[in-house]
């Protein structure tokens, strides 16, 4: 009876027994964007509330944005986790840069990793700046990893040249690296990567690298991007960005044309929100930005409300909005000229854009029936006895004084009569003499009479 209740004990705990191990599985591939460092930082941080003994990165890329490659190696080396990446097939430019802040890289064959230079959207290399940043990050990536600084540099920089390396503190002749030579850069195959000690090994299918890894029965947990990452990463698109911005802009600077708050401000705080939002997460704006921007919206607000007319405060609140939005496009790391070119091209692409996208959107809207109704629900026009004019029109060239001032809209007494005008453009204070110079409609225009 005692050696049955123990046999009941031990299958009821096999059944409910939690793996020794957890092994969290992380994609990396496709291009490197704004949008991949919280998925990743999230990936790492579940990984370790969950007593993970290892994070493995399956990478596949091209590379991508350097500032978030940048976020993705902090949040590596932070990780106290053991970290892999695999490299299955490519790791080229960030992709790079991330591989080598991992403890251990694993390649399938026929793989490789380097290539790390900064380059534009053309495709050309990036000013001494940004090149010097990115050696020597990739340099100290290397060295944190306990991997060859100089092969590291090497992937950055295609001036360097070397003809002997220290591994594993032995001096190497080294003959078989084309990127060991001023003019190229540093690419290495699979067998290359071992032999220089880059990677620790290879293997074929993600099962062949856990028993390399001596994690052959841990449970496998695969992650992926949540809607929310899903939804930064688009919105954190330049090209999405770019447009979120205009129409922001556009939508609050519309808004300053009419009274009270409508459909066009609303519009244009919620992409402005967005942008900034998805910005901010991606830790693509700062808090000098933001505050920048909301300079530049103060301005414009104590314009429209405050002062009369649209002088200063308007033109500098424009200003600062825009240079705020542009400062949103640059990346959080040391840049050249070529990518602050690229940043205000983004920029002003997104408000031509833009322009063209609302004067379209608007020409469509005032075709519709519903704009129609919403707009002229019951036209009066002058066949039905209608009429917008106040009957005002042989008053032109009549004199008489401000009751207040005029900017550019007040009333005024011409013949003991109090009528509703606008000025010509001057500002026209309060007990002035002034003279009917025009009246359209309901219109009626005044200009001050000089003593």
């Amino acid at each position: 009876m005692k050696k049955s209740l123990i046999s009941l004990i031990l299958f009821i705990s096999t059944l409910f027994a939690v793996p020794d191990s957890l092994v969290y599985r992380v994609p990396i591939e496709g291009t490197i964007d704004l949008g991949l460092p919280p998925f990743i930082e999230r990936s790492l941080k579940t990984a370790a509330e969950e007593g993970a003994i290892a994070v493995i990165f399956d990478i596949d890329t091209f590379g991508g944005r350097v500032d978030a490659a940048t976020q993705i190696k902090d949040a590596i080396l932070d990780s106290p986790l053991l970290t892999v990446a695999f490299i299955n097939r490519r790791a080229i430019s960030a992709g790079a840069l991330i591989s080598m802040s991992c403890d251990k890289i694993y390649m399938t064959s026929g793989g490789t990793i380097g290539a790390a230079t900064a380059v534009d959207m053309q495709g050309q290399k990036g000013s001494e700046k940004v090149i010097s940043y990115m050696r020597e990050e990739m340099a100290s990536t290397a060295e944190s990893t306990g991997r060859n600084i100089d092969i590291a540099k090497g992937m950055v920089d295609e001036e360097l040249n070397f003809t002997h390396l220290v591994v594993n503190g032995d001096s190497m002749e080294v003959l078989d690296l084309e990127g060991r030579k001023e003019g190229k850069l540093i690419t290495l195959t699979t067998e290359l990567a071992k032999k220089y000690k880059i990677a620790d090994g290879d293997a074929e299918t993600f099962d062949e690298l856990l028993e390399k890894l001596d994690l052959a029965g841990a449970e496998v947990i695969s992650t992926k991007a949540t809607w929310s990452e899903a939804i930064v990463r688009f919105l954190t698109n330049p090209v999405v960005a770019s447009l979120l911005m205009t129409f922001g802009f556009l939508g609050i600077l519309f808004e300053l044309q009419q009274p009270g708050w409508g459909v066009s401000g609303t519009i244009g705080a919620v992409c402005l929100a967005l942008a900034l939002g998805a910005g901010y997460i991606a830790e693509l704006a700062s808090v000098t930005d933001f505050l920048i921007i909301f300079v530049g919206i103060l301005l414009l607000l104590i314009e429209m409300i405050v002062i009369p007319g649209f002088g200063l405060a308007g033109i500098g609140g424009i200003i600062l909005v825009v240079f705020g939005l542009y400062r949103l496009l640059l990346p959080d790391i040391p840049v050249g000229e070529e990518v602050a070119d690229m940043a205000m091209f983004g920029l002003t692409i997104g408000i031509i854009g833009g322009l063209i996208g609302l004067v379209l959107l608007l020409k469509l809207m005032t075709k519709t029936k519903f704009w129609k109704k919403l707009a002229t629900p019951d036209v009066q026009d002058h066949e039905r006895g209608y009429d917008t004019s106040l009957g005002l029109e042989d008053m032109v060239g009549q004199e008489g004084l401000a009751d207040t001032d005029l900017h550019p809209s007040g009333w005024v007494t011409i013949e003991n009569e109090r009528i509703f005008v606008v000025s010509d453009g001057t500002f026209i204070e309060d007990g002035e003499k002034v003279k009917i110079i025009k009246v359209d409609g309901n219109r009626v225009v005044v200009k001050k009479i000089n003593k």
